[in-house]
């Protein structure tokens, strides 16, 4: 399908609209040509001299003759005012959706409702001859682990939980901890929301207690919020809170991991690091592994993935419980299913 019709010639002398200066001594057509076709719109300098030629009949243009090469800008003292998004905001708008909405207050996801819309709209009208519009097509993200489907949030829960951080409110919730059968009260100071892989979590202080904990979104049953001031641990930083491993489900120390690591793994961690100060020394042909890492779950997940392509020598306490969790599954997958 050739990318010159009436849709994408609208959509390119509404770019060039956008993209002249209203002020100075304007744009030269080879800057024009070379923006356009940054944006994705193949066209030469003939192109857009015929398109401003065209375009000066209907709007107030005009061409700076006085410098060399000429400029094109609005004429002065016009009041301009083109609605609508370009392509590089519709591109950005639609490939930033699905991780911002989660993240964002009810009213402000409400008022880029429209957005999305247009954004969608506009790149799927010009995907089929502009690279800028087909690039959404073209990149993912792919989370490194195992896929997981996400939790059910109660739409109205996950609202009244954003209003009140918002508004920097309490809230007076029902909440089921992981494994327990039933939901408790609580009274919760809103600090933050995260995200976290598929699962959406609430940085938040409990009743009168000052240090802050994670709360799964999913695991609410109800959320209501009371009006009342939330009541901020002194000196509380949400990426401080995150740097120190509480994503982590750590407690916040840091131990030095020593370990044996296969060949495939030691090349995989040349290029991705565990830590800055990592270290990798092949001894007598192995590999073997040194850094700082923060003590938690996901450690302890992670060397467990890892199976035999990692071995554990310090700290001697995070070896035997390792090697203690593979003597239990070694011992249950030889029972009989």
């Amino acid at each position: 399908m050739p990318s010159d019709t009436p849709r994408h010639t609208l959509a390119r002398h509404w770019e060039l609209l956008r993209l002249l200066p209203s002020h100075g001594s304007g744009r030269s057509m080879r800057e024009l040509a070379e923006t356009l076709n940054a944006q994705g719109f193949k066209v030469c300098k003939r192109t857009i001299e015929r398109d401003l030629q065209l375009l000066r009949e209907i709007f107030p243009l005009e061409c700076n003759d006085k410098s060399i090469p000429h400029g094109w800008r609005w004429a002065p003292n016009t009041q301009l005012d083109i609605p609508g998004l370009t392509l590089a905001e519709a591109l950005s708008l639609k490939l930033a959706r699905d991780m911002v909405s989660p993240l964002l207050p009810p009213s402000a996801l409400r008022a880029l409702e429209q957005r999305f819309a247009q954004a969608d709209n506009k790149l799927a009208a010009l995907e089929s001859g502009n690279a800028t519009a087909s690039w959404a097509n073209k990149v993912r993200s792919v989370p490194p682990t195992l896929p997981l489907l996400p939790p059910a949030i109660d739409h109205a829960i996950l609202e009244t939980v954003q209003e009140a951080l918002f508004h920097d409110e309490q809230l007076e919730v029902e909440y089921r901890g992981l494994g327990a059968a039933l939901a408790s009260p609580q009274r919760l100071h809103p600090l933050g929301l995260v995200a976290r892989g598929v699962t959406l979590y609430l940085v938040a202080t409990a009743f009168g207690y000052t240090d802050p904990r994670t709360y799964a979104l999913h695991r609410f049953t109800q959320a209501s919020r009371t009006g009342e001031p939330v009541a901020r641990p002194p000196g509380f930083d949400l990426d401080a809170y995150i740097a120190e491993g509480a994503l982590q489900f750590g407690n916040g120390q840091t131990l030095r991991l020593e370990a044996w690591v296969s060949e495939s793994l030691a090349r995989v961690l040349e290029e991705t690091p565990l830590a800055a100060d990592q270290s990798l020394e092949l001894v007598e042909g192995v590999h073997y592994l040194s850094a700082s890492v923060l003590d938690s779950w996901q450690l302890r997940w992670w060397l467990l993935s890892q199976g035999d392509e990692v071995i554990v020598v310090e700290p001697a306490e995070l070896r035997a419980a390792i090697a203690e969790t593979l003597e239990n599954a070694a011992a249950a997958y030889r029972e009989e299913p």
